[in-house]
């Protein structure tokens, strides 16, 4: 099976709605999917009650579009041949196309999306989850079962790992802006800075 039957629901899903069963919780937005019942996004609340078993994966968003992080979509996707981007420290992808920039241009660019074209940062296929989907439409030279293995995706994971270790990845927390600047150390006290091997003798009595 090349593409998992939860797929194409999740592509054409619409997320960051209001939950009706829970609208005045503060933990409301829709923007969970269970990749067991393919159904509408669910908020928080809806996950703990009618999801609680179930496989879900939690959809964020980067400039009004969807991502999902490759922590939690790489355990059920082969998304190898995906353009990743790593967006407040945590590393993402997108589920579907976005519209080029206005005034870009595809001119002198190495990498371009095989479906739609958009440029890429590094040696990738596609842009998004919803290009390689067309993609293997198309061709059939890809998919997203996990259970093949080949070198090319060996090769992008040692790359992912490089840039952004997996056991740091893990350790994310979402809306922490902070995490994304160093902490500058404090500067030693004064006496830290007596030199090592001279003894300080308490004052003598009078």
């Amino acid at each position: 099976m090349l593409v998992p039957p939860w797929l194409e629901s999740l592509l054409s899903t619409a997320f960051f709605t209001i939950c009706p069963r829970h609208r005045d919780a503060p933990r409301s937005e829709c923007n969970m999917f269970c990749l067991d019942c393919k159904t509408d996004a669910f908020c928080f609340y809806c996950r703990s009650t009618r999801h609680k078993d179930h496989p879900v994966i939690q959809i964020r968003r980067s400039s009004y579009h969807d991502v999902v992080r490759v922590a939690e979509i790489q355990k059920v996707l082969d998304i190898s041949g995906v353009q990743t981007y790593v967006i407040n420290s945590a590393r993402v992808l997108f589920l579907n196309e976005r519209p080029q920039p206005k005034g870009s241009t595809s001119k002198g660019v190495s990498h371009l999306c095989e479906i739609c074209g958009r440029s890429l940062l590094d040696p990738f296929r596609f842009c998004s989850l919803g290009c390689k989907l067309v993609g293997i439409k198309n061709n059939g030279d890809a998919n997203f079962n996990l259970s093949t293995k080949n070198e090319e995706i060996e090769e992008i994971r040692e790359a992912m790992a490089r840039r952004l270790p997996s056991n740091e990845e893990e350790e994310l927390r979402e809306g922490r802006q902070q995490d994304m600047y160093t902490n500058t150390p404090t500067p030693p006290h004064s006496n830290s800075r007596r030199r090592k091997g001279i003894p300080h003798r308490a004052p003598f009595g009078s």
